[in-house]
């Protein structure tokens, strides 16, 4: 069973929704290997994790969008409780996989990668 871990603002310093995206983006890395950055603002926070997966955050819920209801026309979003960010870094995962699958990385981006790996490595030698 994993650890679970609850996100409570000690320093005074970072509001509720910043530690818990934080979590959140550790918990997708260390459990399931998906690198994510965060952002945050106007106690808001934003796990970015790849083109089209934004979880946001207020410190209470994490939300992102799950799909495309085709017959309302509107967004479909899914919610974890921010208490439990291991739970909701799983979902987050699962949705991250399928939208990989959907739309892989183009040739520009691998390419831009590969070029950027040479220039690192030459740099080395």
């Amino acid at each position: 069973m994993q650890k679970q871990s609850t996100a409570v603002p000690e320093n005074g310093k970072e509001t509720q929704a910043e530690l818990s995206a934080g979590l959140l983006r550790d918990a997708l890395l260390a459990d399931h290997g998906v690198p994510a950055n965060t952002h945050d603002g106007y106690d808001l926070a934003l796990v970015s994790v790849w083109v089209g997966l934004v979880v946001w955050c207020d410190g209470v819920w994490f939300w992102w969008r799950a799909g495309w209801d085709d017959r309302r026309k509107r967004a479909v979003y899914a919610r974890h409780p921010a208490t439990d960010p291991s739970r909701a870094a799983r979902r987050v995962a699962f949705r991250y996989a399928d939208l990989r699958r959907r739309h892989s990385v183009s040739e520009v981006v691998d390419d831009l990668s590969s070029a950027a790996c040479l220039s690192t490595h030459e740099g080395t030698k």
